[in-house]
């Protein structure tokens, strides 16, 4: 069982073949936050070669989990929305980073901003958690 923040987050990522495919890395963590990092390739550009929002949403929910479950509970996506801000091209190099707006004992909320390799801002993203009973 992890017994820190840190190995919270990597057991995470180690068990999630789909973060692994998006090649995100950890830049930083602390409880309640994390600062990722994905380079996009082409074989996640839609058919007009810009990345998919799927991609960049995924990228956030990420985000959204690591962070939310750093707190040592499961904490499960109650609702997420996304806004697109600026479109995101093939060889982009995003990072995502938190913000715990709301560490409530049985609910967090999160924003999360993505930003480009320009720290041009192209998405930002919201979810909200039930933090369960059940500890890691």
């Amino acid at each position: 069982m992890p017994n820190t923040h840190a190995d919270i987050v990597q057991q995470m990522i180690d068990n999630d073949p789909f973060s692994q495919w998006m090649g995100i890395q950890i830049l930083k963590q602390e409880p309640g936050f994390v600062e990722l990092e994905m380079t996009i390739r082409k074989e996640m550009a839609n058919g007009f070669g810009v990345c998919h929002g799927g991609i960049t949403y995924s990228f956030a929910d990420s985000a959204l989990a690591f962070a939310s479950n750093s707190r040592h509970h499961v904490s499960l996506a109650l609702e997420n929305n996304i806004n697109y801000t600026k479109k995101v091209e093939v060889g982009d190099t995003l990072t995502a980073t938190t913000e715990e707006l709301q560490n409530g004992r049985t609910i967090g909320v999160y924003s999360v901003r993505i930003t480009n390799q320009r720290n041009e801002l192209v998405a930002e993203f919201r979810g909200t958690v039930y933090r369960t009973n059940s500890g890691k």
